[in-house]
């Protein structure tokens, strides 16, 4: 009789356990090594969470979500992760080495360290301090080309990923690669049409953030090295530390530093006047050094369409006798800049 009760009480057990309705809710946690603000943010173009992070860095949260890829926000920094209702996942993450470190763990959890592993991959292989040394478009096709074999593998590569991230990411393979395909080539044209040598385009009486003015023609007699910017651009704002350690570095040698704002009148509601206020509270701010400007007309100065500016941030380094060097220079915290000027003998 007591083995009749013991197994009719573990099929009720085994009844209830297949009465458990699953999860309809993920539960994301993690820890942030020295993180950047007091909260972190979950963003799709249709959803955005909010997520408190505790002093030690550590953060938890269960969410309601539609299953995709979700942007990951620990103040500018950001990366992706793959959400589904059911998954619990904790992350780990340093934010000094944002994409080098994000690790995740968890039910679910090998579709987001999927996307980390892809992008790393995508940040090797597009690497453009070596794309831009290209100066033939022959030359870029073979590049781009064994780019898109070498991620084609990787993706064939993946089991287990969910197939709707694989399909994505070979479905915008081609459009990315054609979208650096056009910006490299504009890069190769325009040291064609402004090589090394050739008189640069030049500025006249622009507006320095103390009220004095600045023409190209006073700068003559050294290297200078213009960081065209604006206080909206993400990616501007994040060579801003290395531009001031670089200027800091050079500060005593043979080169202006030059940062030249195109801040308009349509980023800033209109008004030429908020667009000037703006960049002089962006200089306050973050206490930027070096010559900083203001170019008039914003992308409809002179100077800035002479050096087919279509994109920012962009880097232009002039010799001291006012001559082009290069039109389109390594940013701040590229290690090629430090070789070109160290081949200059700045």
């Amino acid at each position: 009789m007591k083995k009749i009760i013991l197994l009719l009480s573990a099929i009720a057990i085994v009844a209830c356990k297949e009465d458990v309705a699953p999860k309809d809710y993920v539960t994301f946690s993690g820890t942030i090594t020295n993180k950047n603000s007091d909260s972190v943010v979950l963003r799709t173009r249709d959803y955005s969470k909010t997520i408190k992070v505790n002093s030690d860095g550590t953060f938890s949260d269960t969410l309601k979500v539609e299953t995709g890829v979700y942007s990951f926000f620990d103040g500018n920094e950001s990366t992706s992760v793959f959400l589904k209702n059911g998954f619990d996942i904790n992350m780990t993450i340093d934010a000094k080495e944002f994409d080098e470190t994000v690790k995740y763990t968890g039910t679910g959890s090998e579709h987001s360290n999927f996307l980390a592993e892809e992008s790393l991959k995508q940040e090797s292989l597009l690497n453009m301090d070596e794309l831009s040394t290209i100066t033939e478009m022959e030359e870029l096709d073979i590049a781009l080309d064994n780019i898109k074999t070498q991620l084609n593998e990787f993706y064939a590569s993946q089991t287990g990923i969910d197939s709707s991230l694989t399909k994505s990411k070979i479905k915008d393979l081609e459009p990315m690669l054609k979208f650096y395909r056009g910006y490299i080539a504009d890069g190769i044209n325009l040291k064609k049409e402004l090589p090394e040598g050739a008189p640069s385009p030049t500025f006249v009486d622009y507006e320095n953030v103390d009220g004095t003015t600045t023409s190209l023609e006073d700068l003559k007699g050294k290297y200078t090295y213009i960081d065209v910017w604006a206080t909206w651009c993400g990616p501007c704002k994040a060579e801003i530390p290395s531009l001031k350690a670089l200027e800091k570095e050079y500060h005593a040698k043979n080169i202006n530093f030059v940062s030249l704002s195109i801040d308009d009148d349509r980023s800033h509601g209109g008004s030429w006047d908020k667009a000037r206020e703006d960049w002089k509270a962006m200089i306050a701010d973050k206490e930027l050094t070096g010559i900083q400007l203001f170019a008039p007309q914003g992308w409809q100065s002179q100077f800035i369409k002479d050096y087919k500016i279509n994109g920012i941030p962009r880097f232009i380094l002039i010799d001291p006798n006012g001559n082009v060097v290069t039109p389109d220079a390594p940013r701040p915290s590229s290690e090629k800049l430090i070789e070109l000027f160290n081949s200059l003998e700045i």
